[in-house]
Order: C-alpha cells, then sequence, then structure tokens
C-alpha cells in the first residue's frame, strides 16, 4: 500500500514521537488528542514530555508542514490507535477470593468510535495500545464495522506493539524489530508497508492476537523475574545479608543473571501488562499474579526499611529524591517512588520531594521542591527512590554542604556506604541489613 496522509490518535509518549517520525519521512500527518491544553502546547511550540531529541524531531515535523494537530480524526489512509489503557482504580476482578486489576479500554473504545464516521474502503487501522488478547478482533474491530465496512474485507485492521524504552524512544523507533499482527494477512502486510516508511529493524508479520501476546510476554517476564530479585532483598535483610554483593556474585555463573531489586516496579507497561494476562485467564495465570503481588507490595518494605533508620515516623520531616519511575526520565505514571511518599504521610511524616526531571509535576498531596537544597534543608532523614545520574553522582561532602541531617536510606544501590559511612552518616541500604 501506498500511504500518503495518517491519523496518529493519542500524542503521548509514544503517539507523538511516532507522529513526528512519520512526518519527518515525508508523510503527512494528523495528530489527535483529546486533551486540548496538550494541543495548545504543541502549537504554541512546547512539549508535555520530556523526550531526549524529541523537541528537535518535533519542531522539524511542523516546520516540514507535515505535522499537524487536532482534537478529532479527519479522513486518511491509515490510523494509529496510541491511546492509554490503564488499570481501573476503582474496580476489581476477583478468582478464589484474590481480586486483581481490570484493564481500562476507555480510551481505546473512545479512539475507534472516532475513526468509524471518517473510515473509508481500503483503509488501514493500527493498534497500538498495550491491551488484553483479543481485543483487536473482540473490541476494535466490531467499534469500526459499526461504520458500514467489513474489518479483513473493507478495511484492513492490525496490531502493533510499542517496544521501546524510554530515553532512547527515537532511536528504538527506529531501529528496534517491529512486530505487525493483522487480522488477516494482508492486514500485517498492509501494517509493514506502513512502518517500512521508517523503520530499518526486521518487520514480523503474524496474526493480531499472537502480537498482543507477544508484547505482554515481553513485560510479564520481566516483571517476574524483577518479583525474584526483590524477594531476594526481602530475604537478604531477614538473613542480615547484603543482596547487593551477594546477586554480584551469583550472577559470575554463566546461566544466572538476576536483576536489580529496587523501590518498586513502575511505569505503563512492566506494573501494568501483566495484570492483562491475569484478567484474562486468572485460572492460569497464577505465577504472574504472584509476581505482582510481590512487586506491589514492595514499597511497603521500603517503609519498614526508613522506620528502622528513623524510628517513629510520626512528625518526621523527609526528603525523597526522585519520583519517576525509573532513572533518568520524567514519567511519573504508577511510580513506587510516589506510592512510598503516600505511605510515608500515612504514618505521619512530613515528606518533600525533589524529581528533577519533573520538577513541576502536580502530584495531589505531594510537595515538589524546585531544587535540591530547599528539598535537603531541615530533614530528619533522606530517603534515595531513584537512582538518576546526578543524584548518585551527589558526594558526602556536597550533600553535608546543603543539610544537617546525617541518615541517608538508599533502595537502589546508587551509593556507596562506606564512603558516606566514612563521611560520618548513617548509612542504610534496601537488602543490607547486615
Amino acid at each position: 500500500m501506498n500511504f500518503e496522509k495518517i491519523c496518529v490518535l493519542g500524542l503521548g509518549y509514544i503517539g507523538l514521537p511516532t507522529a513526528s517520525t512519520f512526518a519527518t519521512h515525508g508523510l503527512r500527518v494528523v495528530g489527535v488528542d483529546v486533551n486540548l491544553q496538550i494541543l495548545e502546547t504543541l502549537r504554541n511550540g512546547g512539549l508535555h514530555i520530556h523526550e531526549p531529541g524529541l523537541r528537535t524531531v518535533v519542531e522539524a515535523a511542523i516546520r516540514s508542514g507535515n505535522l499537524s494537530v487536532s482534537d478529532k480524526p479527519e479522513e486518511a489512509d491509515a490510523f494509529i490507535i496510541a491511546v492509554p489503557t490503564p488499570f481501573y482504580s476503582d474496580k476489581y476482578g476477583e478468582f478464589n477470593g484474590k481480586q486483581y486489576k481490570l484493564a481500562d479500554m476507555r480510551a481505546v473504545t473512545s479512539a475507534a468510535q472516532a475513526i468509524a464516521p471518517v473510515l473509508r474502503k481500503g483503509n488501514l487501522v493500527v493498534l497500538e495500545s498495550t491491551s488484553p488478547p483479543r481485543t483487536t478482533n473482540s473490541l476494535v474491530a466490531p467499534i469500526l464495522e459499526e461504520s458500514g465496512l467489513k474489518a479483513g474485507i473493507d478495511f484492513h485492521l492490525a496490531y502493533s506493539p510499542e517496544r521501546v524504552l524510554p530515553g532512547q524512544i527515537l532511536r528504538e523507533l527506529i531501529e528496534n524489530a517491529r512486530v505487525i499482527g493483522g487480522i488477516t494477512l494482508q492486514a500485517a502486510q498492509a501494517g509493514r508497508d506502513l512502518y517500512a516508511t521508517f523503520v530499518k529493524g526486521e518487520i514480523i508479520l503474524t496474526d493480531a492476537t499472537t502480537a498482543e501476546m507477544v508484547k505482554l510476554m515481553e513485560n510479564t517476564y520481566r516483571d517476574i523475574n524483577i518479583a525474584i530479585a526483590n524477594e531476594f532483598s526481602r530475604l537478604s535483610d531477614q538473613f542480615g545479608v547484603d543482596v547487593w554483593e551477594a546477586i554480584s556474585i551469583a550472577n559470575r555463573h554463566p546461566r544466572v543473571k538476576i536483576l536489580n531489586p529496587g523501590p518498586g516496579v513502575g511505569g505503563h507497561c512492566i506494573s501494568v501488562d501483566p495484570w492483562f494476562f491475569v484478567e484474562s485467564a486468572p485460572e492460569i495465570a497464577r505465577l504472574i499474579y504472584t509476581a505482582r503481588q510481590v512487586n506491589d507490595a514492595q514499597p511497603k518494605f521500603v517503609l519498614e526499611l526508613v522506620a528502622k533508620a528513623l524510628g517513629d515516623l510520626k512528625g518526621k520531616k523527609i526528603a525523597v529524591l526522585g519520583l519517576a519511575y525509573k532513572p533518568d526520565v520524567d514519567d511519573l505514571r504508577e511510580s513506587p517512588a510516589v506510592e512510598i511518599v503516600h505511605l510515608l504521610q500515612n504514618a505521619g511524616a512530613f515528606v518533600k520531594a525533589y524529581e528533577p526531571f519533573k520538577s513541576n509535576a502536580n502530584l495531589p498531596g505531594i510537595s515538589i521542591e524546585p531544587d535540591l537544597k530547599n528539598a535537603l534543608s531541615d530533614v530528619d532523614g533522606i530517603i534515595l527512590l531513584v537512582n538518576h545520574k546526578n543524584l548518585c553522582a551527589l558526594s558526602p561532602q556536597e550533600l553535608a554542604s546543603m543539610t544537617s541531617t546525617r541518615i541517608l536510606i538508599d533502595t537502589v544501590n546508587g551509593w556507596s556506604g562506606k564512603d558516606w559511612e566514612a563521611a560520618g552518616f548513617s548509612f542504610y541500604k534496601l537488602g543490607a541489613n547486615k
């Protein structure tokens, strides 16, 4: 197929880079979002997300005349749905007395409904949003067919998951292998023709449900492996072992690669996607469910570590360093660091947060300080929750010049305990209770 104009629905962490990349490779692109503030920001030359190199690509796409933004889709040759698929915060499923989280597919439903009135014969529709198995066939196809057109006969429908790492999105969009699952072979081939516009990695064709499952398998595999690392951190604390030393030694075995523990698992992928398997087959996904329980409970383990360092937390003043779900990004979605702040507050502590990549974040009930010195002044203890490079690079001398406290809690192995202890700090590290 030849493509001249496409619509990308959803201008978030995936949709905006995707739309801009298509535009800089010669296609006319309408970027669609229902958030009018996002549209206004883009029209005024701003960005609502932080991603290395993104500003340059967006500005080039707009200058070329190929990228425009709108609050509704227009007629086009292809439509890409890249909207969020979180889980409900107030709805749960239940199986054998155990609760599990449910996918909130309202944004996907709304996007498909918005496309239906402008869908034409021969069009291609691609769902990129991470979704439970069979979403493309069972949810998206029936909505689009309300147009009077038949999926697989009158228009092509495919699923192609994003598989990129925040902080490297622009490079990985182009270089990573791309999986395209069609409800027909012809739909998969049409998807290949579209993404070949800029993808240099291998393009693998399959069916839609397999492609949906591939994305979930990748993130679930990671979640389970992180869960065992987090459980090792708790066992090490129980037995008086430094988990970081133990992992380093164990990983010398040629067939062992244990991941690092931490304060929990966050982000819009690894902490969310496994629940889609549990929701779809709770009677089967028992290991997946258990791993989710382990990782979701890790912030409470951090709370216990803080109480060990500071005693009764009621009335304590605490500085937390980092709120993002992973290092060197501004993404706070499902962040365990945010959950830990709430747990500290519930325990009666007064918390000041510092997030160098998103100092203007609006998190209800959380005080985010604009600079590090403000965050560190007049506190009883400091917790390192995210190993941002600039935070890990802090020296004992630098920190001592900004705060009077000498109690540090490191949850990510970002600092060398010996250096800090030599400088007079009381140093506590997750999974290292010797």
